[in-house]
């Protein structure tokens, strides 16, 4: 018998802003700043890095590397991807 098990890809399942949404949401719950570039990066995967890329205004090579696992992006550019992304920031106070 075989386990032949299809690799799981997140990105697979972003394939609309309520759902982008919900996946960041989720990730900025956690209140992990590397979790949350991860999703940014999996949604920007998602929908296309060169898409993202022109949309933000940066290029391709500086949104692979700000959105590496690792990476501090300044808080500018994180902004600049989430407004090609097609989701905008907002606050509430916490409980």
């Amino acid at each position: 018998m075989s386990n032949d098990l299809k690799k799981f890809d997140v990105s697979d399942y972003l394939t609309d802003n309520e759902s982008i949404a919900e996946y960041l949401n989720a990730a900025i719950e956690e209140g992990d700043q590397e979790l949350l570039m991860a999703a940014i990066a999996d949604i920007a995967k998602a929908t296309g890095m060169q898409a993202i890329a022109s949309s933000s205004g940066l290029g391709r090579e500086s949104l692979y590397k700000a959105l590496a696992p690792g990476a501090k992006p300044r808080f500018e550019t994180v902004y600049r991807i989430l407004q090609a992304l097609g989701v905008k920031l907002t606050m509430t106070p916490q409980p």
